[in-house]
């Protein structure tokens, strides 16, 4: 072990065992932020030299930072893939419409697990797993819902997958949108990541002066297209040169900012770290990297990825993921190890104490609590799969076997089933080594093939006919005529 690595895990070591005999059933707060479409370089602390993040910055320099951690290409996978502990498509998640973004209803999430056992458990955001009523989140172990509907603020596709019929009009888009809370639609007032950041910090006061254990699940759908930002946080990009659709996306991000800020203040202010968890990350590679300034084209800060969302290459699926518990975790304490969106069921199944019944979905995710504690501790082999999904709707999946897939392992990754990267080597895969490493392919392509042949079966959505309605414009117009659509009242911060 290097000087380097030793002394990191002497301090991380200390600084927990100072607060604790094990972070196992210490059941903590958790807040999980994610962000849309936002990747590895779209933050200040991670170079880029456009933005300025900075309350994401401070936050980055205070936490334990998993830097090898890794989602799904695409929004609606990575958030099944977190809400049942393993891969998307083995929860019918094989693209992020047409009835396939619908998580599996045979799925126990890891909401139900945490209400079963005293937590409340929020949601504000974005969704995207289902918008007939019995995949909507408060069925899926979520006492607080505050949502929209679709994959994104205004959305339709001719399917069950649209959102409200007002987020659709051109007007606003992003602004004084109609919003489900719990059984009721209401309008907002404000853009909307304002508005979900002010809805979650909000509830997360009820429950802090409650003294109730919570989960704060707070999803804006920004940056998300389209790039519509409040024109003061615009405008600087455009005063820079940058072209519309850049500013208005680093000004959703700058935003983002603000109110992430507002997020740890009030943690502050309240003195709620003792027992409050915070991760931040994000839900897929970056979006949004080509640009123009000065009416040219200029190239998107990507902190090196060739690659973004969608993709099955490292640029697709490699995000941010920053934890903080103030005291109890690590500052500045960053750990290597191959981690992924599917280890959060256990690790937060475990913080809380819960013992996960039998006969639930298999999972193929692990427990980040050993790493946590010790950043160095052993963490062992392993294989994570990536497949972006997304082949027309009735075909056979097995023609789509090998088109935009990947293995990764703690070294390596297999794109298609041909492409080879020393990724220990070659972060950004800029040399295809394939021809000098059959063997490892081999293993590599054995390890996929068993994976493909096991989850086949459980992709149940792919047969599934498109809804004739769609649900979400029928609650309504039901609602409108009932009892119309009332002012939605923000809570005192």
């Amino acid at each position: 072990m290097s000087v380097l690595l030793l002394l990191i895990s002497v301090i991380a070591t200390s600084v927990f065992q100072a607060n604790a005999a094990s972070l196992t059933k210490s059941r903590p707060n958790i807040i999980l932020v994610m962000t849309d479409d936002q990747g590895m370089g779209d933050l200040s602390c991670l170079g880029n030299p456009v933005l300025k993040t900075p309350n994401l910055d401070t936050f980055y320099r205070q936490s334990t930072r998993f830097t090898d951690f890794h989602v799904s290409p695409t929004c609606a996978p990575t958030r099944a893939a977190i809400m049942s502990g393993r891969h998307e498509f083995r929860n019918g998640v094989t693209h992020t419409i047409k009835e396939r973004e619908r998580m599996a209803l045979s799925t126990t999430t890891f909401p139900e697990l945490l209400a079963k056992s005293g937590y409340q458990t929020g949601i504000f955001g974005k969704w995207h797993l289902g918008d007939e009523d019995a995949y909507q989140p408060y069925n899926r172990g979520f006492t607080e819902t505050f949502i929209h509907g679709a994959g994104g603020i205004g959305q339709a596709y001719p399917s069950s997958c649209a959102d409200f019929p007002p987020n659709r009009e051109p007007k606003g888009r992003y602004f004084d949108n109609v919003i489900l809370h719990n059984d009721t639609i209401v309008q907002t007032k404000g853009f909307c990541t304002d508005v979900f950041f002010q809805a979650a910090i909000g509830w997360i006061k009820q429950q802090h002066e409650a003294q109730t254990p919570f989960f704060a699940y707070i999803t804006p759908n920004a940056p998300h297209g389209p790039m519509i930002a409040p024109r003061a946080f615009k405008q600087p990009f455009l005063d820079q040169g940058w072209d519309e659709n850049t500013a208005g996306r680093y000004g959703m991000i700058a935003n983002i900012d603000k109110n992430f800020g507002l997020l740890m203040s009030k943690l502050d202010e309240w003195n709620a770290w003792d027992n409050t968890l915070v991760i931040f990350m994000t839900d897929n590679g970056q979006a949004g990297r080509r640009a123009k300034r000065h009416g040219k084209a200029t190239p998107i800060f990507s902190a090196g990825f060739k690659t973004g969302k969608g993709s099955p290459y490292e640029g697709g699926t490699h995000v941010p993921s920053f934890w903080r518990w103030k005291g109890v975790l690590g500052e500045g304490i960053d750990i290597p190890q191959l981690t992924a969106h599917i280890d959060l069921y256990q690790t937060i199944t475990d913080l809380a104490g819960i013992q996960v019944p039998k006969g639930i979905q298999e999972r193929n995710g692990r427990s980040l609590i050993p790493l946590l504690e010790n950043p160095t501790a052993s963490w062992g082999s392993r294989h994570l799969f990536v497949h972006q999904g997304r082949w027309e709707k009735g075909s056979d999946p097995n023609k789509s076997k090998f088109r935009n897939c990947a293995v990764r392992t703690s070294r390596w990754r297999l794109v298609n089933n041909k492409e080879l990267y020393d990724i220990s080597n070659d972060p950004f895969e800029t040399k295809n080594v394939a021809s000098s490493h059959p063997q490892v392919i081999s293993e590599l392509r054995k390890a996929y093939d068993q994976w493909w042949e096991k989850t086949l079966p459980l992709m149940v959505n792919e047969n599934a006919p498109l809804a004739a309605e769609q649900p979400q414009s029928i609650r309504y117009q039901n609602q409108l005529k009932t009892r119309g659509i009332p002012q939605w009242i923000a809570p005192a911060l």
